[in-house]
């Protein structure tokens, strides 16, 4: 009977896997629902985040949209996360379906199965899910038996790879959409499901907000180019618009954090203290599609930690953004809280901070406590120039400067994050990491007057991203990455007075090639991803189960026969005229813009954030209806008497 509890088979199951936890469920703040919660219009919701549970249970999407559906007495969701290789052969061997953690439901017994891919190195654990919960790998096999598959995430942003196997995708924030979707859900279902699973998309598809591939065709050039992207029904949108949810503090979630059960990628409460990012970085996806920038505010922010610690016992908060130094109110949100919260153990971090934001003052209220989290700054680009073309507003000084206020606040690491394979990139660009980094180490010698200084150097491969100005660009091949990086490597090492005090992690250039084949890829490259799931693919984010080789053949396989090839996605740089795969689908960003910056990045011209200069047309705010939402508010938190003391709740006032 659909809804019934899956555990009394899964549990002999559990002794014979590693890390049975992770399966059980029941977590604080978690919640299970009747089945029957919201009589015969129940919407009925399964949330994945397609990878292992100890980095799927604190990504923050999910447990946002997990808390906004079930706040809904006509609705639940419940979770499922990516099984491990052991389980699912166990499960296959069992008849066992994939099924959610909150209560061990089928997750094909659900109205709904909506994947947040933050990568798009998740495919085959989608592929893996669906087949486990017995729902058709292709849409176009399902029938009205299945629940709808909706992709989101900002890998979603282009789904024209996965485009054979969502039933829907909608991009952007997703707070306000899943709750349309669900209106629209619980509405068809209550008239008696009227015209099956056709008509139900079709109501979703006329939102103007959500995108059915299956309603539109893909026509290509001799050349292998698309022609164009065309809607196949009427009423249904040339092109998709993103959802964007103005004033944050009107969505405080989470409010009931989840706590896992089993170790987990982040053990910490978080707040969102801002969405979207005008730095303008050009390699920045995430920076580009979250336009415009949304702060939270100083009391929004004080009240989310509040209840969030209260509800959870956590002893670390994050404050969540882009670029979190960029509050127009950090300093007073880092010194309140620092103060509300002095003499109970409760630590500060900024898990992303830029370098030109990061300050000593902030350093102190960041160790208030005596608790240092780890400090990462993302330079990008090892030289100047590199860094003019990325749009990377950040001197060699000023990364000094940071670096010197973080040793001498007595920190004895940081962490520098850069790309390799940047447009234009040459193997001198690369090697300047080597002489910054070796600064680095000089300056934090020099200001704490101690020899145990470290800096790690961490190297990520460049893939070019759709909706960015980098969109066109041809992507470095994994031969030339790893050679550059050998290069690098071996200035680092062979200097003997900083050698040693300078750690060097990088990703090696082949997952980088298929995670661009992935990015940039149309409805070919479905046929590609099919292929390796068949052949053993799982858990391609994870260096231990990710195999080169399998990506490789697959694509010569799949790609070659349709008159395409890995290169033709990756290496090859596009041009102007061409229809990009992802044209139909509005992030607000105005394509001419973007092709500007891209010509701007080859003239190495900078642009400003324009929080703090005029507009500059990028289009986000006049197409989506939206403006840039910051302070400062003039508020505080109050009072200034620490929480340890026994003192006071915290309060706002003007």
């Amino acid at each position: 009977m659909s809804g019934e509890s899956l555990f009394p088979a899964l549990e002999p199951l559990l002794e014979q896997v590693s890390k049975p936890i992770q399966y059980v469920g029941g977590e604080l703040n978690s919640t299970v629902k009747p089945w029957e919660v919201g009589g015969d219009g129940t919407v009925r919701w399964a949330l994945m985040y397609p990878d292992a549970y100890e980095v799927g249970v604190p990504n923050q999407g999910v447990m946002i949209l997990y808390e906004v559906l079930n706040e809904r007495p006509d609705a639940l969701a419940e979770r499922t996360y990516a099984v491990w290789p052991d389980l699912e052969a166990l499960m296959r061997e069992h008849g066992v379906p994939q099924f959610t953690v909150d209560a061990h439901r089928a997750v094909g017994d659900f109205d709904l199965f909506g994947l947040s891919f933050s990568t798009e190195l998740g495919y085959t654990n989608m592929l893996t899910a669906l087949d486990l919960a017995g729902i058709p790998l292709h849409a176009a096999d399902r029938d009205d038996s299945h629940p709808v598959v909706v992709a989101g995430g900002h890998a979603a942003f282009n789904p024209e790879p996965v485009a054979d196997f969502v039933d829907a995708a909608i991009i952007g924030d997703g707070e306000e959409a899943v709750l349309v979707v669900t209106d629209i859900v619980g509405a068809w279902k209550r008239e008696g499901r009227p015209g099956g699973r056709e008509e139900l998309l079709l109501r979703l598809a006329r939102t103007g907000g959500v995108y059915v591939p299956a309603f539109y065709d893909v026509t290509y050039l001799p050349d292998g180019r698309i022609q164009r992207v065309a809607p196949n029904r009427p009423g249904v949108p040339w092109r998709v618009s993103k959802h964007t949810v103005m004033d944050l503090d009107a969505w405080p979630y989470p409010k009931q954090p989840l706590v896992p059960l089993a170790e987990s990628v982040h053990e910490r409460m978080s707040v969102e203290i801002f969405r979207g990012c005008t730095r303008g970085c050009r390699f920045c996806q995430a920076g580009m599609i979250t336009r415009p920038v949304r702060e939270r505010s100083i009391t929004g922010i004080g009240e989310m930690v509040e209840r969030g610690l209260a509800a959870t016992g956590f002893e670390e908060v994050g404050l969540l953004s882009l670029s979190s130094a960029d509050h127009s109110e950090i300093a007073d949100v880092t010194k309140g809280l620092a103060d509300r919260y002095e003499g109970t153990n409760t630590g500060l971090s900024l898990p992303s901070t830029r370098v030109d934001a990061f300050n000593i003052d902030l350093a102190n209220e960041l160790t208030r406590n005596g608790r240092r989290s780890g400090l990462t700054f993302a330079p990008e680009g090892g030289s100047e120039r590199i860094r003019k073309v990325i749009n990377k507003m950040v001197s060699e000084d000023d990364l000094i400067r940071t670096v010197a206020a973080a040793y001498s606040a007595g920190w004895r690491q940081v962490k520098l994050y850069f790309m390799c394979g940047l447009p234009t990139e040459t193997d001198e660009d690369v090697l300047q990491i080597a002489e910054l980094a070796k600064r680095v180490i000089e300056t934090g010698r020099e200001v704490s007057g101690r020899r145990d200084i470290r800096c790690t150097v961490s190297i990520g491969g460049f893939v070019p991203k759709p909706h960015t100005p980098f969109q066109w660009a041809a992507q470095l091949g994994a031969d030339e990455t790893d050679a550059r990086l050998d290069k690098l490597r071996e200035a680092i090492r062979s200097d003997k007075r900083y050698g040693r005090s300078i750690g060097f992690r990088y990703h090696d250039g082949k997952p980088g090639i298929v995670e661009g084949l992935l990015s940039r890829g149309d409805r070919r490259v479905g046929r590609v991803i099919e292929a390796v799931w068949r052949d053993g693919g799982r858990f391609d984010g994870w260096s231990e189960h990710f195999s080169y080789e399998r990506w490789m053949a697959a694509a010569a396989a799949e790609l070659g026969a349709q008159g395409v090839g890995l290169a033709w996605y990756t290496t090859r740089e596009r041009e102007e005229s061409e229809v990009l795969p992802w044209d139909h689908l509005d992030s607000g960003l105005d394509k001419e813009w973007l092709w500007q910056d891209w010509l701007d990045a080859l003239d190495e011209t900078e642009v400003e954030d324009c929080r703090w200069t005029p507009c500059f047309d990028c289009g986000v705010c006049p197409q989506m209806g939206t403006e840039i939402e910051i302070g400062p508010t003039g508020k505080t938190l109050l009072p200034l008497t620490v929480l340890g003391a026994g003192r006071e709740r915290m309060t706002a006032t003007p």
